[in-house]
């Protein structure tokens, strides 16, 4: 199976989605499809290695969809980082650009333990503002981010660049 043109084939194109201008990633192709699924997911732990990692931090909403399955496999907890207001206890935030508008994300302040090694799984990396505050969340709450591995990098926006010296995994780049 070439899982780089599997995952290609899998997502769709969406134009002007959520607004004129902007072409949207549909993944829900690829999740119906369990061998593109699963080799996703695998290939995720296969990078990182199982029992290198603590928690997995899961970015609302299609990162928990990929982000779940990969803690199992690592044996690992799974951190939801949730939109501002979902979340039911003391959380700390941060608000970001991302490429259609603004958004504040949360974590919960004791999702984390002294220097657990966290890796930050998403959908989509874009203009890279959401996992660098993920990234931030992570810190703050007294954790080490030792990654941030996504399905797709759309490289033309040079996310990336804002997450300096993160380690960057990403299974298919355009």
């Amino acid at each position: 199976m070439d899982l780089h043109k599997l995952i290609h084939e899998r997502i769709r194109d969406v134009p002007d989605y959520p607004k004129p201008g902007v072409l949207f990633k549909d993944i829900t192709p690829l999740l119906a499809d369990h061998v593109a699924f699963a080799g996703v997911v695998d290939a995720i732990v296969n990078h990182h290695g199982r029992g290198t990692i603590d928690k997995i931090v899961g970015i609302e909403a299609r990162g928990f969809i990929l982000a779940a399955p990969v803690a199992y496999h690592f044996g690992a907890g799974f951190v939801p980082v949730r939109k501002k207001g979902k979340l039911p206890s003391r959380t700390y935030e941060e608000t970001y650009d991302l490429e259609y508008g603004t958004e504040t994300i949360e974590v919960h302040a004791d999702a984390f333990g002294p220097g657990e090694r966290v890796l930050i799984v998403d959908d989509v990396l874009a203009t890279g503002g959401t996992a660098r505050a993920a990234a931030e969340l992570v810190s703050r709450a007294g954790a080490q981010v030792v990654g941030v591995s996504v399905l797709l990098e759309l490289s033309f926006l040079r996310g990336r660049e804002r997450l300096g010296d993160v380690d960057v995994h990403a299974l298919v780049t355009v």
